[in-house]
């Protein structure tokens, strides 16, 4: 066995205030990461809160209950905060005078109320942040008149899957600009210190007002029968011009909140209200809705005169002139006085704390990038900053219950989730976003890290660690795959981000993080052999793998049994694999540059990558091929219980993800290791059908061998597929579906019935998968991405000499790596400003397009109209479409 080289990871000096920060941080001197935005935007209707028999969980914990009922597992808010325990939470609540309760965190309507699933109904950006959450910038828009909570949800399920959702501001309630702006602001001045500014602006044309309650709660640690220990906070006495709340936590000790202009202080109890929900009248008095009764129905009563309690609020009232601003200030410290607390001295550290962060993001955005381009990645960071959240989840107490209260539903025993009983999960993770996914999901997570990567790669290793430790993964080696079910299967793409982190860091550091590669490479061998063991199920090295996350593309639910029998053979699942071999061999090589022993693991997953090639060209020495000669494209193929098989042809990213597993190996690191160039070359020689995977040239004395499932004769098939307007290439990305099939739908005539795909660049008008996902024409952030990538490597390879049609018809020839900085431009375009001054991504919503005071905030949509553009599906998913700020950084705009 070869001697093991191991080298400490040392970063370079930082540059910077936020970057010392995060070095301080990474080496555990300061942890200025122990506070952070991660309180959700929604714990109601999720698995995690779900208590019914059979999992409806969106009705189990409703809207209507999260007033009223105290959070097991984890809390929400609105521009909210907490530690990284969330034992402590911070958040605003609003009151417009109309609204029938509280405005405490924001609505949406339900997967089942939902034309097209889940949906959020409200307006709030993430505007900025560093990611050790030194400053953090976030904007609410808050309606004066009654907030139509009723009417949403009615009018979303009267609508069809062909109509367009219905949203709050189609409802007419920001007419006239009657609507307030709530601006949150926060800045540390140590990592134990926390000022916060609320900047309330009145748009209307009349005289408002608005009651503002910054609210800081204790998450229910004690109700469960496991801890009976409660914190306490209590009014203190000030001779400053301030209200002062005294926290006492058991873990952090005392914690006080300073609040300015002495307003009035409220108390109650973090506890459900079981008066009001279920007509116990024996129920406590103060509960965790008090402050609803309070402010709306004058129940002076509802609210403890002892001042004391686990959930306690500042009662503002902020009378508005038309136009008129606002700013409260306060102050969580651990220290007994703040210091200066004046506006002046509040307003310089705000000051120093944004001149910090545009320090920090200038490195980021490349030279001459316009300044509407730099808004842009700025969101897209601080979208990715702000949906972190802590996410609690302890799966075996969930199945058999708590001491202190009822059992769970015996059904719950053999349900959902109910063989991931060593799942336990208590850490910040970074989410799709913080409202319609709340739950972590491991391959958008995968995608999230690379951007995260450029502003903090600690964290980015640590959340992909993070889903492999003895807690998160399977003892049988899977990954969960997310909170509904972890179980499913999303396609196999933690390696990649492993080694596109490491790579990241490496470049930015001058020094890669060999003893993070080494780790994940461990935990990934045991997930590999789970795929391998579990996904080949006739050991033809081809694979099956439920949808793969891409919901909606095929002609059947490959999740569930096919209405024909038989099963399908998958061209997107095997390429995946393919894409993982590669993955795996580039990261075992690395390793091998300072443990020999590497090199004979390169060699099995180079030997592996042999055979899923071959397979795809002769499934079970059948001579069945997933690429169809005839077309020149890669297709599934259906085997029927009789033994038939036939290609289904349907023009989707089914077809491109073959182009993902690519990979160039330089005779500069291959000469190194003469283990594995001696067992890589035996193949070549002795297995001449994999010979047309593999190609080799030499330059100037140096040999460059390529890997790959795709050909240069198929690439440049599938190419004129891709990079034609009238099937895959859109003016803003490349479509999941080719546009052939809106005129020439796909039909598939089985046993007396028709199976059916059609193009559809925007909401799904099927059920067939259920939820809001479309993988039927729009455009998705993370495929893209992938495409972008292999186009590079393949041009690697291939050079300047190998060129292709862009767009095809066009008689313009161009590079790949051409093609690829224009497909990223195309995806960047659908959020910068056109020559009209229009944004692709606010669709015909004039209010965004037009009024200077919605022009600037960019929603970052899970995914896009595959003709126009315009954001689709769930608004806030900054998480893989977080990767625009990637593209700018490497692509300008």
């Amino acid at each position: 066995m070869g001697k093991a080289v191991r080298k400490s990871f040392r970063s370079q000096a930082p540059h910077g205030a936020e970057r010392r920060r995060l070095e301080e941080d990474a080496l555990r001197k300061q942890h200025w990461k122990r506070w952070g935005p991660y309180l959700s935007e929604r714990a109601w209707g999720t698995v995690r809160e779900d208590y019914s028999p059979y999992g409806t969980a969106w009705e189990s914990f409703s809207h209507d209950h999260a007033r009223s009922r105290a959070y097991r597992w984890n809390e929400d808010g609105l521009a909210g905060v907490s530690d990284r325990h969330q034992y402590i939470c911070f958040a605003v609540a609003l009151w417009n005078g109309c609204d029938p309760i509280l405005k405490e965190r924001v609505f949406g309507v339900t997967g089942n109320e939902g034309n097209h699933g889940e949906d959020v109904k409200e307006y709030y950006f993430y505007l900025d942040s560093t990611p050790t959450h030194s400053y953090m910038k976030y904007l609410y828009k808050y309606p004066q008149a009654e907030f139509p909570y009723a009417r949403l949800v009615e009018e979303n399920r009267r609508r069809g899957r062909q109509d367009l959702e219905y949203e709050l501001i189609d409802t007419g309630v920001f007419d006239e600009n009657r609507y307030f702006d709530v601006m949150v602001e926060y800045a540390k001045t140590t990592p134990e210190e926390l000022f916060i500014r609320i900047h309330v602006t009145n748009r209307g044309p009349e005289r408002a007002e608005l009651t503002l309650l910054p609210t800081l709660w204790f998450r229910n640690t004690w109700s469960w029968g496991l801890d009976a220990r409660r914190p306490r906070m209590r009014e203190e006495t000030s001779e400053k011009d301030c209200s002062i709340i005294e926290l006492e936590h058991e873990y952090y000790g005392k914690r006080i909140l300073w609040c300015e202009r002495k307003p009035p202080l409220l108390f109650t109890e973090n506890e459900t209200n079981s008066r009001r929900l279920y007509g116990d009248q024996e129920g406590s008095q103060y509960v965790k809705d008090s402050f609803h009764d309070y402010i709306i129905h004058g129940r002076t009563d509802a609210v403890n005169p002892g001042k004391v309690g686990s959930k306690a609020a500042a009662h503002y009232v902020l009378p508005l002139a038309p136009g008129e601003s606002d700013i409260v200030h306060l102050c969580l410290t651990n220290e007994s006085d703040p210091g200066a607390f004046s506006k002046q001295h509040i307003d310089g550290l705000f000051e120093r704390r944004v001149q910090e962060a545009d320090e920090f993001y200038a490195d980021l955005a490349p030279a001459h990038l316009s300044a509407d381009a730099k808004l842009v990645q700025r969101q897209a960071f601080a979208g990715l900053l702000w949906s972190k959240q802590f996410y609690h989840y302890d799966l075996k107490r969930w199945l058999v219950g708590d001491p202190g209260m009822p059992d769970p539903p015996q059904e719950r025993l053999h349900g959902r989730n109910s063989d991931w009983t060593h799942l336990y999960n208590a850490d910040v993770i970074s989410m799709p976003d913080k409202w319609e996914y709340p739950w972590y999901a491991a391959w958008d997570l995968a995608f999230h890290c690379i951007p995260l990567a450029l502003v903090d790669s600690t964290f980015a290793k640590e959340q992909l660690i993070l889903m492999l430790r003895e807690w998160y993964m399977h003892p049988n080696g899977q990954i969960p795959a997310y909170e509904w079910a972890f179980g499913d299967v999303n396609p196999p793409v933690h390696a990649w981000a492993a080694w596109r982190v490491y790579k990241i860091e490496k470049k930015r550091r001058g020094v890669g993080d060999r003893v993070f590669l080494e780790r994940v490479f461990h935990k990934l061998l045991l997930n590999f052999t789970w795929w391998v063991n579990r996904k080949d199920a006739e050991g033809k090295n081809i694979f099956q793998g439920g949808f793969l996350g891409l919901d909606n593309i095929g002609v059947f639910d490959r999740s569930a049994p096919l209405p024909t029998g038989g099963h399908i053979e998958q061209s997107d699942a095997t390429s995946w694999m393919g894409m993982y071999c590669l993955n795996m061999l580039s990261i075992a090589l690395e390793l091998a540059r300072d443990n020999r022993a590497y090199e004979d693991v390169a060699s099995k997953f180079f030997e592996h990558f042999v055979y899923i090639c071959r397979a795809m060209n002769n499934i079970g020495g059948e001579k069945i091929e997933l690429w169809n000669r005839e077309d020149g494209f890669f297709y599934d193929v259906l085997h029927l219980p009789d033994g038939q098989t036939c290609p289904l042809k349907v023009r989707s990213l089914v077809g491109l993800i073959p182009l993902f597993a690519v990979e160039t190996l330089d005779s500069e690191l291959v000469d190194q290791l003469p283990r594995f160039k001696h067992r890589m070359q035996w193949f070549i020689e002795n297995r001449p059908d994999f010979s047309i995977h593999v190609d080799t040239q030499s330059h100037d004395g140096e040999v460059r061998r390529f890997l790959s499932l795709v050909n240069r004769s198929r690439l440049k098939s599938v190419l004129r597929y891709m990079l034609d307007e009238e099937e895959f290439l859109s003016p803003y990305g490349i479509r999941a579906l080719s546009r052939y099939h809106k005129d020439h739908p796909y039909v598939l005539s089985l046993m007396g019935r028709d199976y059916r795909v059609d193009y559809e660049p925007a909401e799904s008008s099927t059920g067939l998968f259920g939820g809001n996902s479309n993988w039927r024409g729009p455009i998705w952030f993370p495929v893209n991405y992938l495409l972008i990538e292999s186009l590079q490597k393949f041009h690697y390879f291939l050079g300047e000499d190998f060129k292709v049609e862009y767009p095809v018809r066009s008689g313009r020839f161009v590079s790949l790596d051409e093609v690829a900085s224009e497909l990223s431009r195309r995806l960047t375009h659908i959020f910068l400003r056109d020559k009209t001054g229009r944004r692709p991504v606010y669709g015909r919503t004039r209010k965004f397009q037009d009024d200077p005071c919605w022009r600037d905030v960019v929603p970052f949509y899970e995914y896009f109209h595959g003709d126009n553009g315009a954001g689709i599906g769930a608004s806030h998913q900054t998480g893989w479409t977080g990767l625009v700020a990637k593209l700018i950084q490497q692509s300008g705009e």
